[in-house]
């Protein structure tokens, strides 16, 4: 039985709305994936590549028994949010599958969102509240995925917890960054449906360290936990940054989800008939480029500094880590240039931006490919005409000048990540304590709060 690869609706359809682009395959077709799990004697994709220790070869084998229910219950012994992550996720688990030396990996990702969807249509997931109250009390701040799983793994515990939030809706990334045609954003209002039945209580619309002070918060709790993730995205300081038609990648994926959700009137940022231009190679980019050809851009270009990474396997990565190797997503799949050793000189434009100046790179290599240091290739400098212009460089972590730090008198790493205060019962999980990741591993900072 070979590996499913068509999982996506027809192309043509799907960039003509903004619904998820993924198909919920056929259970009989699961089931036959499933079946592929075999007892490896290892379990890599549990002990290794799952941040949360999903129970995969476990759960697998009841999907392809047929038992659904059992299948959600192995699931739900590590995982409170698997209709997240089974559609989100990179699956770590997946490239650290035994299958992985000599074939394809089995398909867990659409296996768990079998499960979980098939959960939730016969009525399994249902408020877990605390099966008795501790008579303490925990703020978090952030309603993003570390956030959230903080908040369920406190209230279970006993804890009476209160989510503040900035925007005016829970998700945070989830709901704000990510779009709705890889997570429709129904998906996190039925799950706060629960997470309110359980107990948990959201306050949104404040912003803690502006609205309300840090420190009144950890006077007024037991305990504080801080998912604020990382605010700052990097931005790319050159000539002719100040030109209008340059926007950080968030500023047209939350003005498209704002919209999409009715927050607001109509889209901040269009991409209609324009020539766009995404700078930077990663998932944010990728989502930019999405977005961009449902808005009905005339062009899309993404470029990347970094080289392009082999087809397969880089032995800089052998088995069972992460592969670095080159990865074509949905959006790439439905119409973009993709571009790499190229460096941004400066922007070009006078009343707005209508180019970019760049320049090839020539990377130095490790013996096992990965690139080290890279110098300008001469005589190669060109101009890509663009209208329209994205950073997607990544985030780069908590300003220093951030109110709560100062606050909450909290350290901070060379890298601004934030440092807990356990002797005052002060946490920070996700991004905000690590540096900008995964969902997943977001989710499983969250679950590691030592409180009791």
């Amino acid at each position: 039985m070979e590996r499913i690869h068509d999982i996506y609706r027809d192309k043509d359809e799907r960039v003509r709305d903004f619904k998820e682009v993924e198909r919920l395959l056929p259970a009989e077709a699961i089931r036959e994936q499933t079946a592929r799990c075999r007892d490896c004697g290892q379990p890599f994709c549990h002990a290794y590549g799952c941040p949360l220790g999903n129970l995969v070869p476990d759960q697998n084998r009841a999907v392809a028994d047929g038992d659904d229910r059992r299948a959600y219950d192995l699931l739900s012994v590590n995982s409170d949010f698997p209709e997240f992550t089974s559609r989100i996720c990179p699956a770590l688990c997946e490239a650290s599958c035994v299958h992985q030396l000599d074939e394809e990996s089995v398909m867990v990702r659409q296996s768990e969102k079998h499960i979980i969807e098939t959960a939730f249509r016969n009525g399994w997931v249902v408020p877990r509240p605390p099966a008795a109250e501790n008579g303490k009390s925990v703020a978090v701040v952030g309603a993003g995925p570390s956030g959230l799983s903080a908040a369920v793994t406190l209230r279970r515990k006993g804890f009476k917890v209160t989510v503040y939030e900035k925007r005016a809706d829970i998700g945070g990334l989830l709901r704000y960054g990510i779009p709705c045609f890889k997570l429709d954003k129904s998906i996190i209002a039925r799950r706060r449906a629960i997470l309110e039945a359980e107990g948990i209580e959201f306050v949104t619309g404040i912003d803690v360290g502006t609205d309300v002070s840090a420190a009144y918060l950890a006077k007024s709790h037991d305990a504080l936990v801080l998912a604020i993730g990382t605010p700052a995205a990097r931005d790319l300081k050159i000539p002719g940054r100040h030109l209008p038609g340059i926007h950080l990648a968030l500023e047209l994926l939350e003005g498209q989800n704002r919209f999409l959700t009715g927050e607001i009137p109509e889209p901040p940022i269009s991409a209609k008939d324009k020539n766009v231009l995404v700078i930077g190679g990663g998932d944010t980019g990728s989502d930019c480029v999405g977005t961009a050809i449902r808005q009905g851009a005339k062009s899309v270009t993404q470029i990347e500094i970094m080289p392009r990474p082999p087809d397969e396997r880089s032995e800089s990565t052998p088995w069972p880590q992460w592969p670095y190797m080159l990865r074509t997503s949905s959006s790439h799949k439905e119409g973009c240039t993709r571009r790499w050793n190229l460096n941004s000189l400066r922007f070009l434009g006078n009343d707005r931006v209508t180019g970019v100046e760049v320049e090839r790179v020539v990377w130095t290599q490790s013996p096992e490919g990965r690139p080290l240091k890279f110098a300008a290739a001469t005589d190669s400098k060109e101009i890509i005409p663009a209208d329209l212009v994205l950073l997607a460089m990544g985030f780069t972590g908590v300003p220093t000048d951030h109110p709560i730090v100062a606050q909450l008198g909290i350290a901070q790493t060379p890298r601004t990540a934030l440092v807990g205060d356990p002797a005052r019962n002060i946490f920070c999980v996700g991004d905000c304590a690590s540096g900008a990741s995964l969902v997943v591993r977001a989710l499983a900072s969250g679950k590691d709060i030592p409180l009791d």
